[in-house]
């Protein structure tokens, strides 16, 4: 027999028992989470041989019952997790979040809206339609609805491909009876297989690679131009590349730029950029996935000047807007180009409903059933205002100023590339080390420093060189933190280089 007791109080519903141990459960959660902060270590987990060891699924017949369960995750997982809000904690994006978007969360969470259709998330649909429209202005769309919050970067940039690619097609395939192709009804002309390409800096995000390969047009769709000595496109590479593919027949049909590079933090020339695709008549895409938040900037929205040029934009505010994952945007210029991938679902957003008014959001997404993480970007700038979003954003570029100084005036360090945005980039030099062992030096300096919980930097390469990186955009961290992380780094390099050059060093991630 069916206990309707049991499934009501383990359901969030209307039952008495069941509100009863929302509200304990999460008043104990939240006071785990208290506790959890007022731990000062960055991370307690140790290595991941420690990790694994530690880490079991209990999968039970009988179930241990909410709160021990609680207490088991607040043991395995939170106990165990990296403080992002940390100081030392600078390895990449991954931002400290806002109050403001944590308590969103419950609120997003309790709820469970759908935004696919208005009937299933009626405030929320209306509420995501005006904060596209604010965003739409602030990068200087002017008003409009054309826009949709996505899960991040990577499906936000797909959408801009995507589209680039079909409106591409449209108008230079037509059908067999005259009319222009439509991909979305009739796949992609072979030679357009071969022909259509997309360009991108050899420093932009992997994503638009992985978003070629995934709608069918592989690796060789893109084609890379390189840098200049500050990260960002080549101008000169550029155009010549665009003039030497269209004397080879083949059609470009976007531009990706970069404002905000993953690891340099470079933003592209944009207004340049553009000037070009008006020659050749292609799309123009930016990925400001980070950059982006520079749109709300008391004092570096400049850094972002031609944005409004675009055809399209990506945005991300679980980055430098502080927002919990997930959370971001596609901004789309001129609404009518939704059209290549527009679908009608009776049971979602019937012609009816589209002719009364009723918000069509599923049609301006890839996803169908999708989170209303909107209210979290809505909820903090209504909490904080503007000039104070502005403010916690700016300190990140500030401070990445101050860092790169304080390096450069060093023993020991070295900067790699000059800084535009929040991230430095550098590495440790120790005097009369052996270059060939420089790479494997900084590869496990930082490696140790994350195994003992003392420090998160980031790895990766600039050129053929092995770097350092830290990503400065926490509204908290102060010139003083980072140079007491860079004393960590000085001091850890010099306790391990000597095993290192005699071939003793056994690295911590072993």
């Amino acid at each position: 027999m069916v206990d309707f007791a049991e499934h009501r109080k383990a359901l969030l519903c209307n039952d008495a028992q069941s509100i009863a141990d929302y509200e304990s459960a999460m008043g104990e959660a939240t006071k785990a989470v208290a506790a959890w902060l007022h731990n000062d270590k960055m991370y307690t987990g140790g290595s991941i041989k420690d990790l694994r060891s530690a880490i079991s699924f209990n999968a039970t017949k009988e179930g241990m019952g909410l709160h021990k369960s609680l207490e088991r995750m607040v043991e395995l997982f939170l106990n165990k997790s990296l403080k992002v809000h940390h100081p030392h904690s600078l390895a990449h994006l991954h931002c400290p979040t806002m109050v403001a978007s944590q308590i969103a969360e419950v609120l997003i969470n309790a709820t469970n809206q759908s935004m696919d259709s208005w009937d299933q998330s009626p405030a929320g649909s209306l509420m995501e339609v005006q904060l596209i429209d604010w965003l739409r202005q602030k990068v200087g769309y002017g008003t409009g609805q054309a826009g949709v919050f996505t899960s991040g970067g990577t499906q936000s940039n797909l959408m801009g491909v995507l589209l680039a690619r079909d409106a591409c097609i449209s108008k230079n395939w037509k059908d067999e009876n005259g009319n222009p192709w439509s991909v979305q009804h009739d796949g992609i002309p072979a030679d357009a297989m071969r022909n259509v390409k997309v360009i991108c800096s050899e420093n932009a995000h992997f994503s638009v690679q992985k978003n070629m390969a995934m709608m069918g047009m592989g690796f060789q769709s893109v084609v890379t131009v390189p840098v200049n000595k500050n990260a960002q496109m080549d101008i000169v590479a550029l155009e010549q590349t665009m003039a030497q593919l269209n004397a080879e027949g083949k059609i470009v049909a976007c531009v990706v730029a970069t404002a905000g590079t993953t690891d340099a933090g470079a933003i592209d020339p944009l207004k340049a950029i553009r000037d070009i695709t008006n020659t050749y008549g292609a799309w123009m895409h930016i990925d400001a996935a980070w950059g982006g938040a520079l749109i709300l900037s008391n004092d570096y929205r400049s850094m972002l000047d031609g944005i409004e040029l675009s055809d399209s934009i990506t945005l991300d505010f679980h980055k430098h807007y502080f927002q919990t994952i997930s959370c971001g945007a596609f901004l789309l210029k001129d609404e009518a180009n939704y059209r290549f991938m527009h679908y009608e679902a009776e049971y979602l957003n019937s012609a009816y409903d589209e002719e009364h008014g009723v918000p069509n959001l599923v049609s301006k997404s890839l996803q169908t059933t999708r989170r209303f993480d909107a209210l979290k970007l809505w909820m903090t700038v209504e909490a904080l205002g503007e000039e104070l979003y502005g403010s916690m954003i700016d300190h990140g570029v500030k401070l990445t100023r101050e860092v790169a100084d304080y390096i450069n005036a060093t023993d020991g360090l070295e900067m790699l590339v000059d800084p535009q945005f929040a991230s430095v980039l550098f590495r440790v030099i120790p005097e009369s080390y052996p270059t060939e062992l420089l790479d494997t030096l900084n590869q496990n300096v930082a490696d140790e420093l994350f195994a003992r919980g003392e420090a998160n930097i980031g790895v990766t390469k600039v050129g053929n060189v092995q770097s350092l990186k830290m990503t400065t955009l926490s509204p908290v961290v102060t010139l003083e933190n980072v140079k007491n992380l860079l004393d960590l780094v000085l001091a850890e390099a010099d306790r391990i280089k000597g095993p290192i050059q005699a071939g003793t060093y056994t690295p911590a991630i072993d």
